[in-house]
């Protein structure tokens, strides 16, 4: 009697993975039917090609999708216009989703294998057109999932913007908006599709400004007082200071005004510098030592000087625990094929950046998996990672060899190509999701992890102090 209960007990679980698992297949069955609706979601955005704290239309759209999908939302979030967050359900555990969705300054392209300025200020050079697109697929995928499966739980969707130097996301981990969180999930365009442990580097900026006195650059300089000399002067002493910073740290600049004519001594110039390290304590110090290099160059100058911080992240801290469920789940969605049009494209492309041939068996295939990952840009989804269990991946939304950035990254962004790797996406995020809805234990060994890498004695400090979001850095 009891080998026959048992033996009942066992079918009647295998019946119910069983219908579970076919549950999950039509979900993301209905993504893949959905992929010319989410792709003319993300091209809409591509072409809003809104920069930092200016989505008023990408995020518009974003939040009528949801909504119309049964989130609630909320506008406006930690003092800036265009983040938001929407919500689905109740009760635990609480899986966010975030979704970015600013462009780049000055990388303006059309989707053509040839540089072709589209007249624009902007352009969506590192995807994030497909990055907010995607992650709200994946959300409302996981909304339906929940649905079918009369599971309890919340699903959050972050509207997160200005990533790109604006630092979005700290201002809204500052605000306390993710601390109720059990599990953060993210992805990034890019030329391959990869779900390793990620890195990034943790970043401070600012812009220094100079004032002088204005003066005829001939008929009277000795009554000028060049803004522009400061600048010069400060960036002079900081391309010195590179010899003495740690070798793998990183300091940019471009200057942003210098002045409007050769024979008037400029009253004003500004210089916009980065600071990146992987670790933050390091990126402290550099950027303190920039600092004092400008208020140098102010007194040998004759000039005054003051900054405005406009951007501040951590570093990211891994979670190996999600990181394998994550690559698990992308290996099981698989890599892109590309159409005979798709490689016609991806060929001309690929002879742009130097190759003879697009490697399609880059984009067809998933990279095995790592534990570990060298850090080569910055991100603000490291003050995330630093606040909750935090997880990401990334796919091949560019012709392999795209560089972030890059006009190559628009043009392919804009595509079917950028489409296709925009939907691995989807899949992969909100079958992660499924398996954290699913599995209690997993969420707790994430946290688990999460609290031992991050260490007891650990106080969230936001790199960019206490100041209002830089709403204005792009003007």
């Amino acid at each position: 009697m009891k080998k026959a209960f048992l033996f009942g007990a066992m079918v009647i679980a295998s019946f119910c993975t069983l219908q579970a698992q076919k549950k999950t297949a039509a979900i993301i069955d209905k993504l893949e039917e959905n992929t010319e609706m989410y792709g003319d979601i993300a091209h809409q955005i591509w072409e809003y090609a809104e920069m930092g704290y200016q989505e008023q239309e990408s995020s518009a759209l974003l939040q009528k999708t949801l909504s119309d999908e049964g989130f609630s939302i909320k506008k406006g979030v930690a003092g800036i216009p265009t983040a938001f967050i929407a919500e689905y359900g109740s009760g635990g555990p609480v899986i966010a989703f975030m979704g970015e969705y600013d462009a780049l300054p000055g990388l303006s392209q059309e989707a053509t294998a040839e540089k072709k300025s589209a007249g624009k200020a902007a352009g969506h050079a590192c995807g994030h057109h497909l990055f907010g697109t995607a992650s709200t697929a994946a959300a409302i995928a996981t909304k339906q999932w929940l649905v079918a499966n009369k599971m309890e739980g919340t699903i959050r969707f972050y509207g997160t913007p200005a990533e790109e130097g604006g630092s979005g996301k700290v201002y809204m981990v500052r605000a306390g908006l993710f601390n109720d969180v059990d599990v953060a999930l993210h992805w990034h365009p890019g030329a391959q599709n990869a779900a390793s442990a990620g890195a990034a580097l943790a970043n401070k900026s600012a812009k220094f400004r100079f004032y002088g006195v204005s003066a005829h650059a001939a008929g009277s300089p000795e009554k000028g007082r060049s803004a522009l000399d400061g600048v010069e002067a400060m960036d002079m002493m900081v391309n010195m200071m590179r010899e003495h910073i740690p070798s793998d740290a990183r300091i940019h600049y471009v200057i942003t005004d210098g002045g409007k004519a050769p024979n008037v001594v400029p009253d004003f110039a500004e210089v916009y510098y980065y600071s990146r390290h992987n670790k933050r304590d390091v990126v402290i110090d550099i950027f303190d030592r920039i600092v004092k290099a400008a208020e140098g160059a102010a007194l040998g100058t004759g000039t005054t000087m003051d900054y405005e911080m406009i951007g501040g992240t951590h570093e990211l801290l891994p979670n190996l625990t999600l990181q394998k469920v994550m690559h698990d789940n992308l290996s099981a969605v698989g890599g892109i094929d590309y159409t005979e049009e798709e490689k016609e494209f991806a060929d001309k492309i690929a002879k742009t950046l130097g190759y003879e041939k697009a490697d399609l068996s880059i984009a067809k295939n998933v990279q095995p998996y790592k534990t570990e990952a060298k850090a080569y840009g910055s991100t603000d989804v490291g003050d995330v990672s630093f606040t909750v269990p935090t997880v990401g991946m990334g796919t091949a939304t560019w012709v392999p060899g795209t560089p972030a950035h890059s006009w190559q990254a628009v043009a392919a962004g804009g595509t079917s190509i950028g489409t296709k790797g925009m939907m691995i996406a989807a899949k992969t995020l909100t079958m992660t999701a499924i398996d954290l809805f699913k599995d209690k234990k997993l969420v707790a060994a994430a946290k688990a992890e999460f609290e031992e890498k991050r260490g007891p004695n650990f106080t969230y400090i936001p790199l960019l102090g206490d100041r209002a979001p830089a709403l204005d850095y792009r003007n």
